[in-house]
């Protein structure tokens, strides 16, 4: 099998008494295209990886004198990032338990089958790459003065995502983000863009849905002087403005199918035109677009292009929604309420359990961006150095009918429905039902709040 050419070589130290076994290996593992040097008992092992460097150790359990346990502790004592292979004949539960509690990262059994063992050091290579790739990301990010705290995370989707910006910034190729409002499209795409060649460059943001329709070809394009009513100057447009370096389109769904039509010629031939002009004008940038709307299902109406589609989503990164990471909201609360107690020259120390179990259990349907804004709101009035319930927006909601409804069987739903609609009835009252206004509060779109709106049948 040849070794997947995404994956990293390794340097493998093979410790096996027996020599036609050893020898079998070596000669295996150098065709996969790894670094290969052996050992035939464990004291000779031990003085290898002291005096050497090694990646991967495939460890023999029963060896005469030192045993394989023994020197897989040693190993790790001397070096913990060494990844650890047992191969036993005797396959039992207790030994690879005993070997896993001591550092292994896996075992094989004897006779090994080499597929079996071509899989397991491919997943260990493709672990190590992930970890380096991560590793440098944050690095560059933190040179460029984006730092490691504002990529929070414990979630398994949010590292392979924040991985995935490390393999693709280096292409040329289009990004599709796609998620709810506030889960963070556009921090990622100034990940991609600051730990890019591309990061000296400016990057230029759109927001298609807070743009007229009549407005936006001109803002992506430009247009000439005379063009248009009222178009007294000539104005440059953001396709020109982010030359040599990145321009992101959010909520790309909303585009005109003129639009389209351009953008299109654009990611086709790398150049346009300005509205109303007959110059060809050639841009070097790369797109980075966002939607929170189901883009296969405009194909579908035939409000977005096919062709269109094909172009833009050429790496697709789906950004899951708050309450499919719930793991990370403490990790947030801690980061807002450090961030917002520095900004407000408060000392504010923590939040109270009951304060963080209803945050827990919240549904979230402006994501990040909601969470931010209710703690940012509970660091400004709380009056004491731990933030407690009634510093929190949903102290209309009696504590004991909503645990009551929590502890109700089928009815955690229904409480988190209730919570949202008293959030949107307080956020309504405060701005005088001025949906735009209400919207900042809450920390969505307008759109989500007027779909929230409707479906809760609530007046406005």
């Amino acid at each position: 099998m040849e070794n997947q050419g995404s994956m990293e070589t390794l340097n493998i130290l093979v410790v096996e008494d027996g020599q036609s076994q050893r020898e079998m290996l070596r000669y295996f593992l150098a065709r996969e295209g790894h670094t290969v040097a052996e050992a035939e008992n464990g004291g000779t092992a031990v003085d290898k990886v002291f005096n050497g460097h090694f990646d991967l150790l495939l460890l023999d359990y029963k060896m005469p004198g030192m045993d394989g346990l023994e020197v897989l502790k040693k190993v790790k004592n001397m070096n913990p990032e060494i990844d650890v292979i047992m191969m036993t004949a005797y396959g039992t539960i207790e030994t690879a338990v005993e070997a896993m509690k001591n550092g292994a990262v896996d075992y094989i059994t004897k006779p090994i089958e080499l597929e079996e063992l071509s899989i397991l050091i491919n997943r260990i290579s493709e672990r190590r790459t992930l970890v380096r790739e991560n590793q440098l990301l944050r690095e560059k990010l933190w040179k460029k003065g984006i730092t490691a705290d504002q990529i929070i995370f414990k979630n398994r989707k949010m590292e392979n995502l924040v991985n995935m910006v490390g393999r693709v910034a280096y292409s040329r190729a289009t990004v599709l983000l796609q998620g709810e409002s506030g889960t963070g499209k556009e921090l990622f795409a100034r990940l991609i863009h600051m730990s890019s060649p591309r990061s000296d460059g400016p990057m230029i943001v759109v927001n298609c849905s807070a743009l007229p329709e009549t407005l936006l070809e001109s803002e992506l394009f430009g247009h000439e002087k005379g063009a248009f009513t009222g178009a007294t100057t000539r104005r440059i447009g953001r396709f020109e403005e982010a030359n040599g370096g990145t321009l992101f389109i959010d909520e790309i769904g909303e585009l005109s199918p003129s639009v389209q039509v351009k953008l299109l010629r654009f990611l086709q031939e790398r150049e346009f035109q300005r509205l109303g002009g007959n110059q060809t004008i050639r841009s070097d940038l790369r797109i980075i677009s966002a939607t929170n709307r189901d883009l296969e299902g405009k194909l579908q109406d035939g409000t977005f292009r096919e062709d269109l589609f094909y172009r833009l989503n050429v790496v697709v990164m789906n950004i899951p929604p708050l309450r499919e990471r719930r793991e990370d909201i403490p990790l947030l609360i801690e980061h807002f309420i450090a961030r917002f107690s520095k900004e407000n020259g408060k000392m504010i120390e923590g939040m109270s359990r009951e304060a963080q179990d209803l945050l827990l259990k919240y549904n979230y349907p402006g994501n990040v961006r909601e969470l931010e804004n209710i703690i940012e709101r509970a660091v400004v009035i709380s009056r004491n150095p731990i933030i407690s319930l009634r510093d929190l927006p949903f102290k209309e909601i009696p504590q004991m009918q909503l645990q009551s409804q929590i502890n109700a069987k089928g009815s955690l739903r229904d409480s988190i429905e209730l919570l949202e609609q008293r959030l949107i009835e307080r956020a309504m009252e405060e701005s005088g039902n001025n949906q735009t206004k209400a919207a900042e509060i809450l920390g969505i779109s307008e759109r989500m709040l007027r779909y929230k709106l409707k479906k809760y049948d609530l007046k406005h």
